[in-house]
This record gives C-alpha cells, sequence and structure tokens, in this order.
C-alpha cells in the first residue's frame, strides 16, 4: 500500500484541480465506497460518497456537495498515477444518499486506488479481479433466463414484493418471458424492505418512475433476495445469479446481451444512461 507521503507526491506531480465545479472538502471529509468487490477489467463503475466520523453525510442542510469531484486511480503495485482527471457529477440528492459514479476504464487486475482532489488522501482502495473471480453476471455475458416469481405464481416466494405499502409493479413477467419479448430488459435484484434508505427501496422507485418514462419499449423484472420477510432464507434468484451483495440491476439489449450493471446504489438517470446502451 502507499503511504500517505507517497500519495501526497503524486498528488503534488498531478498538478491543482483542472475542474471548476470541484470545490474544496473539508479536512474531516472521508470516502464511502459504496461498490462490491466485484469488478473485473473493463470499464469499471467506483460510486463513492462522503462521511464525517459520525456516518455517512446523507443531506445537504448542513454541507454543500459540490456538483461534481474529479480523482485519480494509483496503481498500487506500482505506486502510480495510471488514470488522471476523471469527474463525476453528483447523483442522488434528491431521493437518497448523494453519491458521484466514478467510471474508469482499467485493462489489468490489481489493486489500485481512487484519490479525490481536495479529498482524503488515503482515498478508496479497490481491486480488480481475474474474470473468473466474479461469478456474478458482468458486462458481455448473456442474461440466463430464470422462472423468477410472478403475482400469478410466487414460486415459494412470500412476499413477493417487499415495497410498501404496495408492492412494485415488476411481477407480472417471468425474466424468461421478459427476455422472450425481444425488448431491453431491466432485471432488479433487491429487497427493499431490509434496505429501505440506502439503496434497495431508492433503488426501485427510480426504476419505477424511469419504466413510466419508457413503457413498452422495454421489460422490467423484479426480483426478492429473500423468500421471506424474516430474511433468513436467500432466494432462488440470488442464487441463480452467484450474488454476493444487493441490489444490482442488470440491463440487457433485446439479444438478452448484458450491456450494463448497476452494483449498490443508483439513480434514474444513471438507468437512463444504461438502457441507452441496450438500444432503447
Amino acid at each position: 500500500m502507499l503511504g500517505v507521503g507517497s500519495v501526497a507526491s503524486l498528488l503534488n506531480a498531478c498538478g491543482g484541480s483542472s475542474s471548476t465545479s470541484n470545490q474544496l472538502l473539508p479536512d474531516e471529509i472521508q470516502l464511502v465506497r459504496r461498490f462490491p468487490q466485484a469488478l473485473v477489467p473493463g470499464e469499471v463503475r467506483l460510486p463513492i460518497s462522503l462521511a464525517r466520523s459520525s456516518g455517512l453525510i446523507t443531506s445537504s442542510a448542513d454541507f454543500e456537495f459540490p456538483s461534481a469531484l474529479t480523482a485519480m486511480v494509483v496503481d498500487l503495485s506500482v505506486d502510480k498515477v495510471v488514470i488522471e482527471n476523471i469527474t463525476a457529477d453528483l447523483h442522488g440528492a434528491d431521493f437518497a444518499v448523494p453519491y458521484y459514479p466514478f467510471r474508469v476504464d482499467i485493462a489489468e487486475p490489481g489493486n489500485y486506488l481512487l484519490v479525490v482532489e481536495s479529498g482524503p488522501r488515503d482515498g478508496a482502495a479497490f481491486s480488480v479481479l481475474e474474470q473468473g473471480e466474479v461469478l456474478v453476471p458482468k458486462i458481455g455475458d448473456q442474461l440466463s433466463r430464470f422462472e423468477s416469481p410472478t403475482f400469478a405464481d410466487s414460486r415459494g416466494v412470500t412476499p413477493i414484493c417487499t415495497r410498501l405499502p404496495e408492492p412494485c409493479p415488476f411481477h407480472q413477467l417471468t425474466l424468461t418471458e421478459a427476455l422472450n419479448r425481444n425488448t431491453a430488459v431491466a432485471y432488479l435484484v433487491g429487497t427493499p424492505a431490509h434496505c429501505s434508505t440506502g439503496t434497495c427501496a431508492p433503488a426501485l422507485e427510480q426504476l419505477i418512475q424511469v419504466a413510466k418514462e419508457f413503457g413498452d419499449r422495454i421489460s422490467v423484472v423484479h426480483a426478492e433476495v429473500y423468500t421471506d420477510d424474516t430474511a433468513t432464507v436467500v432466494a432462488p434468484a440470488v442464487r441463480a445469479l452467484n450474488m454476493t451483495f444487493e441490489p444490482v440491476l442488470f440491463v440487457a439489449n433485446s439479444r438478452s446481451k448484458i450491456v450494463a450493471r448497476l452494483d449498490a446504489v443508483f439513480d434514474a438517470r444513471e438507468i437512463s444512461e444504461a438502457l441507452a446502451r441496450a438500444g432503447v
């Protein structure tokens, strides 16, 4: 790992900020990684949130969130900056915990550090794994057909949807039926009742909003993570995807090829951008 001194020298070598949308972050601000360690070479999505020692900063009432942040990526194996001046806009400020989804292209597996300009110098560490080490389906894979629970057949999952006060509308079709329609497919696996503030419930509400805008140009399916409301038995949908985290939104094109995978936290804007990749 790089020490504080090494990171400081790398930051100095990169010069000052190149983004007028950045503002200096207070010294006490920490970076919180909002993504699982399920990354492989290629385009890597790195959403982060800001925190104080007391926890995540969830409201703009007592903190002015920058409209964008600029960062660099350090390859920890060689103590070298390999990507500079990447920018992420502010997302989620109007519905959940604000976050900044950085996207970078990383060719090789390894251990890296995302360092935000004017942010903490220990940054946010992350690993990029070999393709075979990540079992959850990835961009470029085929989204496999699966008989997900529906209102007509819950397939042992009760409740079929933990959204309150009423279930979401995305349990009309099985995933198999959605994929057979030859439209773009958005497949969300998450449990709103058990992460109602941070990720799953807000993400589902954002997906409902986007689905209304796209209408029958897309097929949307939601599957719960657990078989009942005690949250003790993992549902078949999770096992079918080899998932170790939630929520996940898979977006596939009309040929069932996954063109985007949004992990952990995402908003309507990112969902719409993912659907655009599917040709919608």
